[in-house]
């Protein structure tokens, strides 16, 4: 028996690929909401060496190469999966924090972890021309710690499936 399978209008997009985040600075490629009215941007960890822990940040811009680049101070609110073994972590934890342009939890090395922050479109400073998004981990110091992000387009502005959805990176 064959099942009708719906399209999707999600559009997943690399912030960047599977690294060493003790390598130096580890910043995803921008995004363009124009398109799309949400996203949520996620961060996928293995353990690391505590101390080490990341620290995840959003910046916005006017343009695909970093045009105006400023902070996005906008996290209140994130969800957080983390334990020495993802696989007995079933629920995902509600973070709270004063809004900020990072995120950050001081025992997260320790942890394989799955971060993830959502963006409105219409938090993005659009009266003055924002409507690019990154995230980006800085070194996380000495010891190694394999990570990487990716962002998920969600709600796109017009009608689509995954075979003709609007790009995001342009």
């Amino acid at each position: 028996m064959s099942i009708a399978r719906k399209q999707c209008g999600i559009n997943i997009v690399s912030g960047f690929v599977p690294v060493d985040m003790s390598g130096g600075a580890n910043e995803g490629d921008y995004v363009n909401l124009t398109n799309y009215k949400s996203v949520i941007v996620v961060l996928f960890k293995a353990v690391g060496t505590a101390g080490d822990d990341p620290t995840l940040t959003l910046t916005q811009a006017t343009a695909a190469d970093g045009t105006g680049a400023k902070a996005l101070e906008i996290i209140d609110v994130a969800f957080t999966k983390q334990d020495s073994l993802l696989s007995g972590v079933a629920d995902y934890t509600k973070v709270e924090q004063t809004a900020a342009s990072t995120l950050t939890d001081a025992t997260s090395a320790e942890d394989q972890a799955i971060w993830q922050v959502e963006v409105q479109a219409t938090e993005l400073d659009l009266a003055n021309g924002f409507t690019f998004l990154k995230c980006g981990v800085a070194d996380v110091g000495t010891n190694a710690q394999i990570g990487c992000a990716f962002y998920i387009m969600g709600e796109p502005r017009l009608e689509a499936s995954p075979e003709n959805l609007v790009t995001a990176i342009s």
